[in-house]
């Protein structure tokens, strides 16, 4: 692999540990309205990024199927809902705001659940991640250099908030800031993980590509769809997440058609 693709990787990874590095230079508690604001303006990203970065390659690159062209993206992101639904189920994790953990029962700590929570939304968008670059390395004509680094850039511009939203919590409830700040960075480190395996096993994952995108996409979905956006709409004030979304499409949406 060159400089390109691992510098590729790693930049979400730099998005989650600036926005846990938040925990140095704030208050113990991240206001309300602005996590909210945070909140929607990730889930923004992420849905931007699910259509145009993924969905609209994978049917781009399965164009030779004619009007069977949207078998791999809608059977690939139905994949990439169910995967992260049985994640859900098993995997033992908690909601900020949340008091009963989710997944199979566990004696686990309540702050190793949250990073948990965090680490189940940064797979799917690691595997995001190593998919385009994949493509990219295959010569696919539907997924350029720009394209690749705009999907990663768009990752960690939503990284950022995610690192804060992790990291500044877990200071409210009295962990050292060190503490908090590692606990945060350590949830996005799957991320590049996930984006080199997927990246390493390119060469058997070529045939399946479109499916692979589509996947991803689904798996980013559904973490707006369960998670992200209930949780940006509790309470008073849901506007501000709306608003927020909103900036955070157009942001992604900007990007993946101007440099993508």
């Amino acid at each position: 692999m060159n400089t390109n693709v691992w510098l590729g990787i790693l930049i979400p990874f730099v998005g989650t540990t600036l926005g846990s590095a938040c925990v140095f230079l704030m208050r113990k508690e991240l206001n309300p309205l602005l996590q909210k604001a945070l909140l929607g303006f990730a889930s923004g990203v992420m849905v931007a990024a699910s259509v145009w970065s993924l969905l609209i390659p994978a049917m781009d690159m399965s164009e030779g199927m004619g009007k069977l062209a949207f078998i791999p993206a809608a059977s690939g992101l139905m994949f990439g809902f169910l995967f992260l639904l049985l994640m859900d189920k098993l995997v033992p994790h908690l909601h900020l705001g949340q008091d009963e953990p989710e997944g199979l029962k566990s004696h686990w700590k309540k702050t190793t659940m949250l990073v948990l929570a965090v680490t189940l939304h940064n797979i799917p968008e690691g595997m995001a991640v190593g998919v385009v670059f994949a493509g990219m390395l295959a010569d696919s004509t539907e997924i350029t250099l720009a394209g690749a680094f705009v999907l990663s850039l768009g990752i960690a511009i939503q990284n950022f908030p995610e690192g804060a939203i992790i990291s500044m919590p877990l200071r409210g409830e009295g962990e050292s800031r060190l503490k908090a700040f590692a606990s945060g960075t350590l949830s996005g480190i799957v991320e590049p993980i996930a984006a080199l395996i997927t990246i390493l096993l390119s060469g058997f994952l070529t045939p399946v590509l479109p499916y692979l995108l589509a996947f991803a996409a689904g798996a980013m979905l559904y973490v707006v769809v369960e998670e992200l956006i209930p949780e940006a709409n509790e309470g008073e004030h849901s506007n501000i997440a709306t608003i927020g979304f909103a900036v955070g499409f157009v942001i992604m949406m900007i990007l993946d058609v101007a440099l993508g």
